[in-house]
């Protein structure tokens, strides 16, 4: 018996026996998390803090090779490079306005989908389609369609327009508005979701009450469905804000003319093979990414 207490496991045994119920429950929550956060570190946090540590060296092609240190320098050629400041225009121009139009079409959607009218099961599975797709099938779907040979689009406007031949994927500035339309398609079913399920929680009273004092449809979507959907409403749009920022496959697979923040990060690590260059690149746009991420989590705490 002495022999087992002297052992350093039957001390912390002791010493945990004699925590009360609210200690012990703690250090169980700990001891279940840890492999968790063993995960979380091994996979997440590491290769951010190697890209940060990237970030301030030239990294050599060859194997071997040392790196070496440059310090801000990689930052200081980014705040120079007009490209830069270009991606970052059609960055913001490409996340506000794709969604405002998935939030918008998904609100006005959704408040028609709230009404009961035959089919409308179906009809709500149907609008969950653009979303279910897989993005490389809707992608190169699109693309068959605009392409300025065979595509259906360019051959109805010339059918029924008398339009000549184009290829709006060509042009930086019609491929820009062309992939936010795809945008606006592909994740308006997102935001339906979020507002469908917000407005059928909405009680029928508030809306039976208006029409007894004589509200309009107008009047009752702007002072009861509005302001309690308002919420969702914000959270919806900074959520497509986040997503859209960072978002780089629907970029590339549609087109190769739109060059926003992710694509300017990609062509600078693995196409110009300047891979400290393109971590000084990732990292600011994660600065960028979690300054909307505290406004949205700060939003939510509001609500």
């Amino acid at each position: 018996m002495e022999i087992i207490q002297r052992i350093p496991g039957s001390r912390w045994k002791r010493r945990y026996d004699e925590l009360p119920l609210e200690e012990k429950e703690k250090w169980l929550g700990w001891v279940l998390i840890l492999p968790s956060v063993f995960l979380v570190g091994l996979v997440i946090l590491y290769p951010l803090v190697y890209n940060i540590y990237l970030s301030f060296h030239t990294v050599p092609l060859q194997p071997g090779v040392p790196l070496e240190w440059v310090g801000l320098q990689h930052y200081h050629s980014l705040i120079q490079d007009p490209e830069f400041w270009s991606s970052i225009k059609t960055t913001v121009i490409f996340t506000l306005v794709s969604s405002v139009l998935a939030t918008t079409l998904g609100l006005l959607v959704a408040l028609v989908m709230n009404r009961e009218f035959p089919g409308r099961k179906y009809a709500r599975s149907i609008i969950l389609l653009p979303y279910v797709i897989p993005i490389v099938a809707a992608a190169f779907t699109w693309r068959w369609m605009l392409n300025p040979t065979a595509g259906v689009i360019p051959y109805a406007a010339t059918a029924f327009f008398g339009m000549g031949t184009f290829d709006v994927l060509s042009s930086s500035d019609s491929a820009l508005w062309t992939l936010i339309i795809f945008d606006a398609w592909r994740y308006y079913p997102f935001a339906f979701l979020m507002f469908i399920a917000r407005a059928q929680s909405i009680p029928n009273e508030m809306y039976e009450a208006a029409k007894i004092d004589g509200a309009s449809r107008f009047a009752m979507f702007k002072d009861i469905t509005l302001p309690e959907m308002s919420g969702v409403i914000a959270t919806t749009f900074l959520l497509r804000w986040i997503w859209n920022f960072n978002t780089f496959t629907d970029i590339w697979l549609l087109t190769h003319n739109v060059k926003t923040l992710p694509v300017f990060t990609y062509q600078t690590a693995f196409a110009s093979f300047k891979m400290g260059l393109g971590a000084a690149v990732s990292v600011l746009l994660l600065v960028f990414l979690m300054t909307f991420v505290v406004i949205y989590t700060r939003m939510l705490g509001e609500w």
